[in-house]
């Protein structure tokens, strides 16, 4: 994946790169996070890279404990630019957080861009300062036991399957995967988008504008 794919994604929205993916493959199509994922910072704008993933526990102490070197190890290894993906599996997920400020700094370094979490994140204000956007449940102050489960693997956010690697891009309102063998036909369609969307969005807010002539302009696609 060339740098200039990554930087002409951003140039639009996730809701255009859905319905650019959307004309490429059809529908339905469910290659987008649902409404449990929010992003916590919209003001920072979107973000585009390929998954990084891990489960995790936040809580549970008798869960599987791996070393978190070893989790950074595999981190920094990943072509970049990356974004960090993990799935609280505690027992009682989101209980907990499992992104803080410490966290993001580390991640910051090895390269990610911003964080995705099923789950709770903590000392939002400091993930601020670090510059690493969060999409995830919401926030609480703390958290237990903190194991690193597994990463590498596929998990789930938002009803979405991710596994490391996938391209992403996500924004104000969510996260949505586009198929690394049709960037170039994603970003044709979404200028193809970009434009159609602009005519029409131009009519309806003409002096013209009718439901006679607007019943004419869908007949024609």
């Amino acid at each position: 994946m060339l740098s200039e794919q990554i930087a002409a994604l951003k140039r639009y929205d996730s809701a255009t790169i859905f319905n650019a993916v959307a004309l490429k493959l059809g529908l339905p199509n469910l290659d987008y996070t649902d409404h449990t994922i929010r992003c916590l910072m919209p003001d920072m704008g979107l973000v585009a890279g390929f998954a990084v993933t891990a489960e995790v526990t936040t809580n549970d102490e008798d869960s599987t404990a791996l070393e978190w070197i070893d989790y950074y190890d595999y981190l920094g290894s990943q072509q970049g630019p990356l974004i960090a993906v993990f799935q609280d599996l505690d027992t009682n997920p989101g209980r907990g957080a499992c992104v803080g400020d410490g966290m993001a700094r580390v991640h910051k370094r090895l390269g990610v861009i911003g964080f995705i979490a099923e789950g709770t994140v903590r000392d939002l204000t400091g993930i601020r300062h670090v510059g690493l956007p969060v999409w995830a449940w919401g926030t609480v102050p703390g958290h237990g036991v903190f194991n690193m489960n597994r990463f590498g693997a596929p998990v789930t956010a938002g009803r979405l399957r991710i596994h490391s690697g996938d391209l992403l891009l996500a924004d104000s309102d969510g996260v949505v995967r586009i198929p690394t063998e049709h960037v170039d036909d994603v970003l044709r369609l979404a200028e193809e988008v970009r434009t159609r969307e602009a005519e029409i969005f131009d009519f309806y807010e003409s002096e013209t504008f009718s439901l006679e002539k607007m019943r004419a302009r869908q007949q024609q696609y």
